[in-house]
């Protein structure tokens, strides 16, 4: 069987292209003007995948819905590869700072600071000892 893969379109760089199976996704956010999705013109994506190894890909887009739109729609893509970071004890883990700030202006960029805050709530939580 041939692996689902997707292009990922990267703010200020070419696009990257994965496999997803290797890239889950650990938080999203969705949005979509209407009362039901199917019918919506306008829809936002925000979405965090997360490679073995704590390699992290952040990226959203402002784009057409089911319903719709003008001939004239521009949409907007953007989104950002962040590599991990070395812990105390020398480990790859995830760069949370770089993931933060990515979130941001990812959400920016596609003209939805809340749903930042919304897929940043979203992440798995951070286990304190």
């Amino acid at each position: 069987m041939t692996p689902k893969k997707r292009t990922i379109t990267l703010t200020d760089r070419p696009p990257v292209l994965i496999v997803e199976a290797d890239w889950p996704v650990i938080a999203q956010a969705d949005w979509h003007d209407g009362k039901v999705e199917c019918q919506a013109n306008h829809i936002r994506t925000l979405r965090i995948r997360k490679h073995a190894d704590w390699r992290i890909l952040v990226y959203g887009i402002y784009g057409a819905g089911p319903g719709g739109v003008h001939a004239d729609f521009r949409g907007a893509h953007a989104g950002f590869l962040i590599e991990a970071v070395l812990d105390n004890y020398n480990r790859r883990t995830m760069n949370t700072a770089g993931v933060v700030a990515a979130i941001r202006d990812v959400a920016a960029s596609i003209g939805d600071p809340a749903l930042g805050d919304e897929c940043l709530a979203n992440m798995p939580a951070e286990v304190l000892a």
